[in-house]
């Protein structure tokens, strides 16, 4: 998800980079190779903006879904260790498997 959310972050702003230093003001011009109206570029950049604030809002989930899930595993993994220590614990105090008896 992180890499999506940079993926529309980046082409929104290449369309905005494009459409302020290519194209050319009153007339519309030409934007990436293509004829634009004054109105299809500011479509164009409507469009870019939300591509922006949709990749950052997708970047942001992602990061917080990621830093979650690695929380949870380390708590695992903590839980995990205090588990195999009490049962270590119980194996050494019980004297049914106590092989030095005998």
């Amino acid at each position: 998800m992180v890499f999506l959310g940079l993926a529309l972050m980046i082409l929104g702003g290449i369309a905005i980079l494009s459409a302020l230093f290519v194209s050319e003001p009153g007339t519309g011009g030409e934007l990436l190779g293509f004829g634009v109206t004054t109105f299809e570029s500011f479509l164009v950049g409507v469009a870019a903006g939300a591509a922006i604030l949709w990749g950052f809002s997708i970047l942001k989930w992602g990061t917080r879904r990621g830093l979650a899930h690695r929380k949870e595993r380390k708590e695992l993994t903590k839980l995990n260790e205090k588990l195999e220590r009490v049962e270590a614990e119980r194996r050494d105090d019980n004297p049914e498997t106590d092989t030095s008896r005998v």
